[in-house]
């Protein structure tokens, strides 16, 4: 009882992280990781399963929104979904070759990462570029796609920090990456439900809380700065990359 009360907390924090700034979609993963002994496919393959409904969630949010009414918005939106229907599937492929030790240490370099786009975009001014070369979106959808495929998160975990990077807007950033989540989750979800890596039921477990922080992300993001709750995804993500790092071990 106790595990699952702990991964629908993952789910929770997690689904907040999605739509309140992006970052937030690894967090299921760690959780099913560091909490249960399935491999890493059935981790990766029952963590991306939830980002399809967390995806739809968030697109419908921000279509209500009006951020996906935006044509610029969603010119990003639909390079970085078509890019996803090529890069979930590799990163699905990639996961078959990796061993639990290698995934651990992947998830450690994930976690880094992440925080540190975190901490950099608040700390760095970027002048604002709503639009951006199709090229550029591209190939920045193909390693997002690869990578999310890959340890089965969604986009917005690396889309936003690196949107917003570029320049575009908080808000259309995490519009554009709730749309391409969906795409990722569902090429994702075929590919680990072929090789029988998904579990439902702990699908269920972390990704019905994780619904509800989408929602209440979503709340945040248009009404209060998220700042404490930046702070805090950077120490929590930091603390437990060195363990994710031996846990496979």
């Amino acid at each position: 009882m106790t595990t699952y009360v702990l991964l629908g907390l993952f789910g929770l924090v997690g689904g907040i992280g999605i739509t309140a700034f992006g970052p937030g979609g690894v967090l299921p993963t760690i959780g099913l990781f560091l909490l249960t002994p399935l491999a890493p496919a059935q981790v990766a393959g029952t963590a991306i399963v939830t980002h399809v409904a967390t995806g739809a969630l968030g697109t419908a949010a921000y279509v209500h929104s009006g951020q996906l009414r935006e044509v610029h918005t969603r010119r990003i939106a639909g390079v970085l979904a078509a890019t996803a229907v090529v890069g979930a599937p590799v990163g699905v492929w990639l996961n078959s070759l990796v061993s639990a030790r290698l995934f651990g240490l992947l998830l450690a370099v994930f976690a880094v990462v992440v925080a540190g786009l975190v901490w950099l975009r608040d700390r760095r001014g970027t002048p604002v570029r709503p639009d951006l070369p199709a090229g550029l979106v591209v190939g920045l959808g193909l390693v997002v796609a690869t990578a999310a495929g890959l340890v089965g998160v969604g986009g917005p975990m690396l889309t936003v920090p690196l949107l917003v990077a570029c320049g575009v807007p908080m808000l259309e950033g995490l519009a554009a990456a709730q749309a391409q989540s969906v795409v990722i989750a569902g090429a994702g979800t075929i590919g680990y439900l072929v090789h029988g890596a998904v579990d439902g039921p702990l699908a269920l477990v972390i990704g019905l809380p994780e619904l509800a922080g989408v929602l209440l992300g979503w709340k945040l993001a248009r009404r209060m700065p998220v700042r404490r709750l930046k702070i805090v995804l950077i120490a929590a993500l930091l603390a437990v990359a060195p363990y994710l790092a031996f846990h496979g071990g």
